[in-house]
């Protein structure tokens, strides 16, 4: 089960709460304090935010539940891209007071990507300010369809309970830390007001369930309600099946909610055998699917979903199982890679902690402690015979770079180690020598994002670097199409070699996740067409490594732009003629004739450079949103809202092109005495026009 929000609603307060009360910690630490069980890392604690997910298994009503804590920062969104992909349900955790924030919605996406069921807590109930009708309401509006099974009994300072939607009951959090939780079958107690409340959001959920359960509507219609067994039966089904997200509610801070929030992912989240089969795909023919049974004596398979560093224990593969059992001792295999990998220590994590075990089961998440070879993030390791690949993870494109140089030589020798150990880990994270420069240039998803792999650096592997001031990673395209040629014939090491080939290449439409090249076939030319005594073959008449070395070609031809020599996107290229003779063509002349055409394509097809954008969102207090937009349009942003929200304070929309958003943190925190939130994502790619003198 993974928990997922926007910064600040209390992500990490909520797991810390669901530990204390399944017993696995006996003391409460807080964000704040830099003390909660989830942000082990130094940087986590420091900052008060989460940088990685962090797993712990705990126990509720005889079931094991994994928790998964991902992080709310944009910046580190691949780890709640990678957390998702494993999942078997979540709890979204959204703030009372402001509803659906930024990133709620960008990792509710995330989850429609991997079809995560979940289920969502209106936590912070007892801040002033808090709205529980209308952030439901706004849930509906922006995510789709959310269903309250909980009513909150006061609000603000007066919120002391929740009546239980399904059982029509009323739940009382008493003593000082809401431990104590009471159960009142009768709600004449409540006020007018909160019973009739009540009663029409109970009619609202029967009437949102009966339109999907024949079942449910055939007993609500012979007996004017339905029982409990089978309303939560239906309710639960609907939940895995994606229809409906019920929604509790509550305040992790004070402690209240977390009980019934348990019983609730018990009840209405799927376990691991809720689903019968897992589907891979064939490593020989990707297009031909597999599924084995998500059961302990079926072949095993599982997915490496993270690899992290362990100062003690070394490099650890997390990875899900999805079916069979795996014990230590084990040989399992890497369909990529072709290498086998024994297992020879398996633990359990417990957030930073690690419990050694023996045996894993499907539904299991675990980490393999020193895998030999090369084993990487979205891997499959499987039974050999289970002849199954996973899906792999969503990564998206760096869109900062920085040079940076260590202080002293010494630590040059180990840089680039630490660089690579980094990259394995974080995928997002990318390092390379700028070859024209020298300079040692990485690459992430923002300024903090490589902050905190330079504080890594310096505190993990004991590297001491400066940065420079960000760069931006800037993207080449064409805006034509057009039919190009080119030959290749010359000897070669006293041997003759010849290739030809003959490509349409044009521009495809914007996307926001631009492809770099994409490859088609299409027609060959109907007239008889041949250079010297060749006749022109198509792609598919081509052996497999004549094939593999046209895509290299191709690919090569899009690494550097011919404007200012930035990766080239959103280029297509259809194969045409393609000219080739089994004794005068080797791999390296189709190779190099495949790169000449696309670069030859990229300089007569109107080049043009891209810059990336960020959309970016601020919650600023009223006082101060005259002088933060005014900033924000200094810098050219593109303002697209300025909402005022119910208490008071304000939300901007807008776009801005990366290069004017550096150093945007620390000015807005100047601009607002620290009190406004704002939040900052990729969001496309426009026309770069350079800055005039």
């Amino acid at each position: 089960i993974g928990i997922m929000a926007h910064i600040d609603a209390g992500k990490t307060t909520t797991p810390e709460r669901i530990l204390y009360y399944t017993g696995l910690i006996h003391k409460l630490g807080e964000v704040h304090d830099g003390t909660a069980t989830m942000d082990w890392m130094v940087q986590e604690q420091e900052r008060g935010i989460t940088i990685t997910s962090a797993a712990v298994t705990c126990r509720w009503l005889d079931h094991d539940i994994t928790l998964i804590d991902t992080p709310g920062h944009v910046d580190f969104t691949l780890e709640v891209e990678r957390s998702l992909r494993v999942l078997d349900g979540a709890i979204a955790v959204f703030d009372s007071v402001h509803g659906v924030e930024p990133q709620s919605e960008m990792v509710w996406k995330q989850a429609d990507r991997y079809q995560v069921p979940r289920i969502a807590f209106m936590n912070k109930l007892d801040r002033v300010g808090a709205k529980f009708l209308q952030s439901v309401e706004s849930l509906c509006e922006k995510l789709g369809a959310a269903v309250p099974i909980q009513y909150p009994i006061g609000l603000e300072q007066d919120f002391r309970g929740v009546v239980d939607l399904v059982t029509m009951e009323a739940i009382y959090f008493e003593n000082e830390d809401g431990s104590r939780v009471s159960k009142e079958p009768d709600l004449t107690a409540l006020s007018q007001e909160d019973q009739e409340t009540s009663a029409e959001l109970r009619e609202k959920l029967l009437d949102f369930l009966t339109r999907n359960d024949d079942e449910l509507l055939s007993q609500y219609l012979s007996d004017g309600d339905v029982d409990v067994g089978t309303l939560k039966k239906s309710l639960r089904q609907q939940t895995i099946d994606g229809v409906v997200v019920p929604v509790l509610c509550g305040s992790a801070l004070k402690n209240k909610g977390i009980q019934t929030l348990l019983t609730a992912t018990v009840d209405y989240l799927p376990a691991p055998s809720d689903v019968d089969q897992t589907t891979g795909m064939d490593p020989h023919n990707e297009s031909k699917l597999i599924a084995l049974k998500r059961q302990p004596n079926e072949l095993f398979s599982s997915l490496v979903f993270k690899i992290a560093n362990d100062k003690f224990a070394g490099v650890l593969t997390y990875i899900r199982i999805y079916s069979g059992t795996l014990k230590v001792g084990d040989t399992v295999y890497n369909p990529r890679t072709k290498m086998n990998h024994r297992v020879q220590k398996m633990v359990r994590m417990r957030s930073s902690e690690r419990d050694n075990i023996t045996i894993a089961e499907a539904g299991d998440i675990v980490a393999l402690v020193g895998l030999k070879g090369s084993v990487v993030t979205g891997d499959t390791l499987s039974e050999k015979k289970a002849s199954i690949i996973y899906e792999s993870l969503h990564v998206a494109e760096p869109v900062v770079a920085a040079a940076i140089e260590c202080e002293s030589i010494a630590d040059s020798a180990k840089l680039e180690n630490a660089l690579a150990r980094l990259a394995m880990e974080d995928p997002s994270f990318r390092s390379a020598e700028d070859p024209e420069t020298g300079q040692m240039l990485i690459k992430g998803m923002g300024e903090l994002h490589l902050e905190i792999m330079i504080d890594r650096l310096k505190r993990e592997f004991k590297v001491v670097t400066q940065m420079g001031a960000p760069q931006v990673s800037y993207r080449e395209t064409i805006q034509n199409e057009g039919v190009f040629e080119k030959l290749f014939e010359r000897e070669v090491a006293g041997s003759k070699q010849f290739a030809g080939l003959r490509a349409r290449v044009y521009s495809l439409p914007y996307e926001k996740n631009h492809p770099t090249l994409k490859i088609t076939v299409g027609t060959k030319n109907d007239s008889p067409h041949s250079k010297g005594n060749l006749m022109a073959i198509s792609f598919a008449e081509l052996p497999d490594h004549m094939k593999t070395a046209l895509e290299a070609g191709l690919n090569d031809g899009v690494l550097s732009g011919p404007l200012m020599g930035y990766k080239v996107i959103g280029v297509g290229v259809e194969l045409q003629d393609i000219f080739f003779d089994k004794e005068r063509s080797e791999p390296s002349a189709l190779r190099f004739v495949a790169a000449q055409l696309v670069r030859t394509a990229l300089s007569e097809l109107s080049p043009q450079v891209l810059e990336p954008t960020m959309r970016v969102e601020i919650f600023t207090p009223s006082g101060f949103a005259s002088k933060v937009t005014a900033d924000l349009k200094s810098r050219g942003t593109q303002l697209e809202s300025i909402t005022e929200q119910s208490d008071g304070s304000h939300h901007i929309r807008g776009t801005i092109a990366l290069r004017k958003a550096f150093g945007y943190a620390k000015n807005l925190r100047s601009l607002t005495q620290g009190r406004a939130q704002y939040t900052m994502h990729f969001c496309g790619y426009i026309v770069y026009n350079p800055p005039t003198s």
